[in-house]
């Protein structure tokens, strides 16, 4: 038996002094104090943040994007996500147009299986929708996926508002959540050319070609369609703007239910001064989808998190290397949308949230643990530090400051979008099922991560 002693357990019913005991992949026992037995291995623990392990629930790893692969694999991002505190992932399977849902969930097992060092689950994206999706959405139960996507933007992944509505309608009996990309896509493939005629290519035509209101609008017509759907269970993703929580306010106020919403550690921490560098590198490696916004809607989020509002904080991963985003320096329009956060969301979230009064270290917990666990079907197996949840287990130092520089990333970005960050603190132990997986920030064990079957939702 393994005793984590003298730390600060962070527990649904808050944080307290206590031991925790880890055996058979399992935490057996929380307690005050726990006296350890003859052969127990006693790591102290004393001053720091016992977390259950962090899960993010939004990544693209080892994916075609329409313009490039990611630069992640399964392999090494799982790698840099557990360095990150993160022990469970819920990557983005797509069922690209002409193939199947079963097929695409095959593929995807095949880039993941054997080589993660966090355990990995999976949504499934749809960008048709016909008869045969409708019978797959329960053959996907049956394996596990209890979580889909669609996408208002993206010529090559969009769908139209009564497709939208069917799949909302056709997974209500079923139970499950439908996540998805709320911008206006039309309007912003008209806006990106607006932009670009009017003589501005580099960087800082991304935000102007992508305003608040396309976010917003299209929040608000999904939520619509949710409602016709008979108030079917839906997520909006990274969300990045005051006006989109608004539209998200309303329609809670007309009564509507089953909405869940998460926002990502850029809009919470970045601005759009970020698009302005005269250096075209660092401007460009900020391209992402949605954008990063102007302050205000930084203060708006995080007000968001603490009214319960927000219930996830994930990173929507999507990781390119600089040689990869050159391929925009002539047109903004090409830069491939994305940015890697899966290795430092926690910190982030602790430095800029916890640390500076913005969020209590419960509420982290909630929406790195507990929310997206409970939200997708892994709880209480996962995101709680209780009897009889598996022990995976994030210890932060909250005096271990550093500096946030691509030269300690794993990520094969090569960068980090909060590069020069002083953290309040840092993640001094990962393990996952009782094994120690880093420490320090240096991975220690072997990929051990395990596929995980979801069931539904309970938040």
């Amino acid at each position: 038996m393994k005793i984590l002693a003298n730390g600060t357990l962070v527990t649904p019913e808050g944080a307290r002094r206590g031991d925790v005991a880890l055996d058979g992949g399992k935490i057996v026992r929380l307690a005050d104090r726990i006296e350890p037995a003859e052969g127990d291995e006693v790591v102290d623990v004393d001053g720091c943040w016992v977390f259950p392990g962090f899960i993010d629930a939004h990544t693209h790893l080892q994916c075609w994007t329409g313009m490039d692969w990611t630069a992640d694999s399964f392999e090494t991002g799982t790698r840099a996500a557990a360095c990150g505190g993160t022990t469970t992932i819920v990557d983005y399977a797509t069922a690209d147009r002409g193939v199947t849902m079963p097929d695409a969930l095959d593929e995807w097992h095949r880039r993941a299986d054997g080589t993660c060092t966090s355990n990995y689950a999976f949504h499934m994206a749809l960008t048709e929708w016909g008869e045969k999706n409708r019978r797959d959405l329960a053959v996907m139960r049956e394996r596990g996926v209890c979580s889909f996507k669609t996408y208002f933007a993206y010529d090559h992944l969009r769908l139209d508002d009564a497709d939208t509505l069917e799949v909302l309608e056709a997974l209500k009996p079923l139970d499950g959540i439908l996540c998805v990309h709320c911008e206006n896509g039309t309007l912003v493939d008209r806006l990106q050319q607006r932009v670009f005629d009017s003589g501005v290519t580099g960087p800082e035509g991304h935000p102007l070609s992508r305003p608040d209101v396309c976010e917003a609008e299209a929040i608000s017509r999904l939520l619509y369609i949710a409602h016709l759907a008979g108030d079917a269970k839906v997520n909006v993703v990274h969300l990045s703007t005051k006006l989109g929580l608004e539209a998200i306010r309303d329609a809670k106020a007309r009564g509507q239910k089953n909405i869940y919403v998460e926002t990502c550690p850029q809009y919470l921490a970045l601005d759009d001064g970020v698009y302005y560098d005269a250096n075209w590198s660092m401007a460009a490696r900020y391209v992402c989808a949605p954008p990063i916004r102007a302050e205000e809607n930084q203060r708006a989020l995080w007000r968001g998190l603490r009214r319960g509002e927000i219930q996830t904080i994930s990173t929507d991963h999507c990781s390119f290397t600089l040689a990869q985003k050159d391929m925009g320096r002539e047109d903004f329009t090409k830069i491939p949308g994305g940015l890697p956060g899966v290795e430092t969301r926690g910190e982030v979230v602790y430095t800029r949230g916890v640390a500076a009064g913005r969020m209590t270290v419960a509420g982290m917990c909630r929406a790195l643990c507990e929310n997206p666990a409970k939200l997708y079907g892994l709880y209480p197996r996962k995101g709680v530090i209780a009897a009889g949840s598996d022990a995976d287990i994030v210890v932060y130092d909250p005096k271990a400051s550093h500096i946030l520089t691509a030269r300690d990333m794993v990520t094969k970005a090569g960068y980090t979008p909060f590069e020069g960050l002083r953290t309040e603190g840092g993640i001094a132990k990962v393990y996952l099922r009782g094994s120690l997986m880093v420490e320090d920030g240096r991975i220690v064990g072997g990929p051990e991560g395990q596929y995980l079957r979801r069931g539904l939702c309970t938040l």
